[in-house]
C-alpha cells in the first residue's frame, strides 16, 4: 500500500510558511518606507542648502506636511509676535496644518474647513472651528466670526491651503480689510515665473489629483503686492506654501533676494510616508487648552 498524506498538518505547515512569508513582506515594506524617508530627508536638505534663499534653511516640519513650521517660527521671531492670532482656511483633519505649532506659542485662532476633525474643539479656550466649505461668497463672514470668537480685530498670521480657489479666496479676504502681517498660501509650483496661470473659479471645485489647481507664484505675487505685501519665502521641501509679509517688515528680511525666480522652488511633492510617532488629537487638544 501507498504512504497517505496527513492533509491537516501539510495545510497547517503550509499555513505556517503562509504567516512567515506575509511577516517577511511586511517587514520588507516597512523597511523599503523608512529608507524611503531617510533618502528624502537627504534630498531635501541637500536642496534647501543649496537653495538661493537664505531664509529657507530655517525651514522644519513640526505639525505642518513639510517644512513650513520652520519658516513660520521665524518670521514670527523676526516680527517678535508672541501670544498671537492666527486663521487657517483648509486645515483637514486637524492633525496636520501650518498653525498647530502655534498653539505651543501661546497663540490662539480659528480654524474653518470642509472636513470634521478628529477630536472636538468645543471645549478649547484658544481654538475655535468653524466647519463649512469654503467660497469667495462666504469666507469673509467666516473671518469675521471666527475673530469675534477669539476676540480680536484682526490677526496676525493666515494660512490658506484650499487646492484649488486659493487666489481667489486670498483676493476676497484681502478686499475685505483682512490684512494679517503673514500670509501662507498654497501655490502651483509647477509655473515657473514669470508665467502666470490661475484655474477659473468655481465654488465647488474638488482638486482632481492633477496640476489643475491654484495659482502660478507670479499671480500671487501681483495680487499680494498690490495689497503692500512681499514675498520672502516659498518652502524648499515640497515647493507648495509661499509665504508672505507685509512690506513694513521687510527690513527684517534683508537676505532675501530680490528677484522671485531665486524665491520660487520647484514642485518636489515627495513627501514622508511617517514622521515621528503617530499624531495623537490629544496633542493638539493639549495645545490649545
Amino acid at each position: 500500500m501507498g504512504q497517505t498524506c496527513d492533509w491537516p498538518v501539510v495545510i497547517e505547515k503550509r499555513g505556517d510558511k503562509m504567516e512567515e512569508l506575509h511577516n517577511a513582506v511586511a517587514i520588507l515594506q516597512r523597511t523599503a518606507s523608512q529608507l524611503k524617508d531617510i533618502l528624502i530627508q537627504d534630498a531635501n536638505i541637500r536642496f534647501q542648502a543649496a537653495h538661493p534663499n537664505p531664509l529657507n534653511r530655517f525651514g522644519r516640519k513640526g505639525f505642518s506636511q513639510s517644512d513650513e513650521d520652520g519658516i513660520t517660527l521665524e518670521l514670527v521671531r523676526r516680527l517678535n509676535l508672541s501670544c498671537g492670532t492666527f486663521a487657517e482656511f483648509g486645515v483637514g483633519n486637524g492633525l496636520e496644518n501650518n498653525t498647530i505649532i502655534l498653539g505651543g506659542l501661546g497663540w490662539r485662532g480659528f480654524w474653518v474647513g470642509g472636513q470634521e476633525l478628529v477630536f472636538d474643539p468645543t471645549p478649547l479656550p484658544r481654538l475655535t472651528y468653524i466647519r463649512d466649505w469654503i467660497t469667495r461668497d462666504n469666507v469673509l463672514r467666516h473671518a469675521e466670526a471666527g475673530m469675534a470668537a477669539i476676540g480680536t480685530g484682526a490677526v496676525d498670521l493666515i494660512s490658506l491651503d484650499l487646492d484649488g480657489n486659493d487666489i481667489y479666496i486670498a483676493e476676497a479676504l484681502l478686499d475685505g480689510g483682512i490684512l494679517p502681517k503673514i500670509f501662507i498660501a498654497e501655490y502651483n509650483a509647477k509655473f515657473l515665473p514669470p508665467a502666470k496661470f490661475q484655474i477659473a473659479y468655481n465654488s465647488d471645485h474638488r482638486w482632481g489629483g492633477d496640476d489643475y489647481f491654484g495659482a502660478a507664484l507670479q499671480n500671487f505675487v501681483d495680487l499680494f503686492s498690490g495689497f503692500g505685501y512681499a514675498l520672502v519665502c516659498c518652502n524648499a521641501y515640497s515647493g507648495a506654501n509661499a509665504f508672505f509679509i507685509r512690506k513694513d517688515f521687510a527690513d527684517r528680511f534683508p537676505e532675501v533676494p530680490a528677484d522671485i525666480r531665486d524665491i520660487h522652488v520647484p514642485p518636489r511633492y515627495h513627501l514622508y510616508s511617517a514622521y515621528g510617532h503617530r499624531a495623537s488629537p490629544r496633542v493638539v487638544e493639549t495645545l490649545f487648552s
